[in-house]
């Protein structure tokens, strides 16, 4: 008898302990998730994330393809924007960078690192990884799993009575869904808010999406909402039966040789967080540019149908255009999650909050690749993405345009 209640006390006091631990972790997930991006620990997070979130891993490529390098290219002192001008020394520390690279011709020939950042230290990539998300769902597509013309509720039935009821494909690629979103970050019950509890405590972000309500007719208007990339890793994990992890570790990272490992961010349910979680290292970011610089490309191998990369950074309707567009919330033009620059001559790019870029100028044959921890990114006075871009256009300038040879050898292909 007493035997049996010292057993059952300790089942008890074993369950409190797992409880308590629960608990703990819980709340310390909540505290680094409130303090993520103070400026004394935000360097730290930025490179740490598996420090503080659920993650799933990614495992460095069998065959790592490592770049040629040749660091002979000296940047550029200044760059000027809207008449003003920027030295591009102060300009890397005002953003608080930790990686710069550039690759020309598919050769390194500028790579640098600071604030603790290594070759080999994975990064969070923030909206970066919507590019990633965009090139699995082409690879999809090439397979013939899915059709951009349907209805995502027609693969993804969790969906129905949401604001994704019924929205096409196509449209929620293009930040079109006509899902409202608020980004009110002083509403406390604001969706923006209720996005970052929901991450903190580690709860279910595909019943986050299922609680939006729709706003506008899907295909008209050109609104960023991060949750329109949450739900379409729903859609690939549907189609293809695999996780996002497992679809990026079988699809991207093995044949495209990643040089190292990297991370997802999870919730509870082990989904990714598929709008900004992803952790990559700087050369392996870099890869990702070189594949859409190559039309689907990489060493030799197709990886993505050229025709997903030409639609992928092509906007095709009013809604999408880069400039002063009356029909978007934004002047910056819109493919399948990759953004076009206005007047910036055929390039596109990538972004991340707190100043993530992967940019692509393919008359240049050139790929540039920051990595930041900016605390101050949304200050006033602060450096914009307007000058970001006046930044990489006047580095791409420093380059010559591609041979005659190969613009007329692209052009055959085409």
């Amino acid at each position: 008898m007493k035997r049996s209640i010292l057993k059952i006390l300790g089942i008890l006091l074993l369950v409190i302990l797992v409880l308590a631990l629960f608990k703990y972790k819980t709340i310390k997930r909540l505290y680094n998730t409130v303090h993520l991006f103070d400026e004394e620990v935000i360097i730290n997070n930025f490179q740490n994330m598996d420090q503080i979130f659920n993650v799933s891993h990614l495992k460095a490529g069998p065959s790592p393809y490592r770049y040629p390098s040749r660091l002979d290219h000296q940047l550029l002192t200044s760059f000027t924007f809207d008449g003003k001008t920027y030295p591009v020394e102060d300009y890397f520390e005002n953003t608080i960078t930790e990686g710069f690279m550039v690759l020309h011709k598919d050769t390194i020939v500028f790579e640098n690192y600071h604030n603790g950042l290594e070759e080999s230290t994975s990064h969070i990539s923030w909206s970066i990884a919507k590019s990633f998300v965009s090139t699995l769902l082409g690879i999809a597509h090439d397979e013939g799993l899915y059709d951009l013309e349907k209805p995502i509720t027609d693969y993804v039935a969790q969906l129905k009575g949401s604001g994704y009821d019924g929205v096409r494909i196509k449209d929620i690629l293009q930040m079109s869904s006509g899902v409202f979103f608020n980004e009110d970050y002083g509403d406390f019950n604001s969706d923006i808010n209720r996005f970052g509890r929901t991450m903190a405590l580690g709860s279910s972000l595909e019943s986050f999406c299922k609680s939006l309500k729709k706003d506008k007719k899907p295909g008209t208007y050109c609104h960023y909402v991060s949750i329109d990339t949450q739900v379409l890793g729903m859609l690939l994990t549907e189609v293809t039966g695999k996780s996002l992890t497992q679809n990026l570790q079988e699809k991207i990272w093995n044949p495209m040789g990643m040089e190292y490992n990297g991370e997802w961010l999870c919730d509870n349910t082990g989904f990714e967080l598929a709008l900004g979680g992803l952790n990559v290292s700087m050369r392996d970011y870099a890869k990702l540019g070189q594949l859409y610089l190559h039309k689907g490309k990489f060493n030799g191998k197709q990886i993505v149908s050229e025709a997903w990369v030409k639609a992928a950074t092509t906007p095709d309707a009013p809604h999408l255009m880069p400039g002063d567009n009356g029909l978007s919330s934004h002047h910056f033009g819109y493919g399948y999650q990759w953004w076009i620059p206005q007047n910036d001559d055929g390039a596109f790019f990538a972004v991340g909050i707190y100043n993530q870029f992967i940019y692509i100028q393919p008359k240049k044959d050139l790929v540039m690749v920051k990595l930041s921890a900016n605390h101050h990114f949304k200050t006033e006075g602060s450096i914009t993405k307007d000058i970001h871009m006046a930044m990489f256009k006047a580095m791409a300038e420093q380059f010559p345009v591609k041979e005659v040879e190969e613009m007329t050898e692209n052009k055959a292909e085409e």
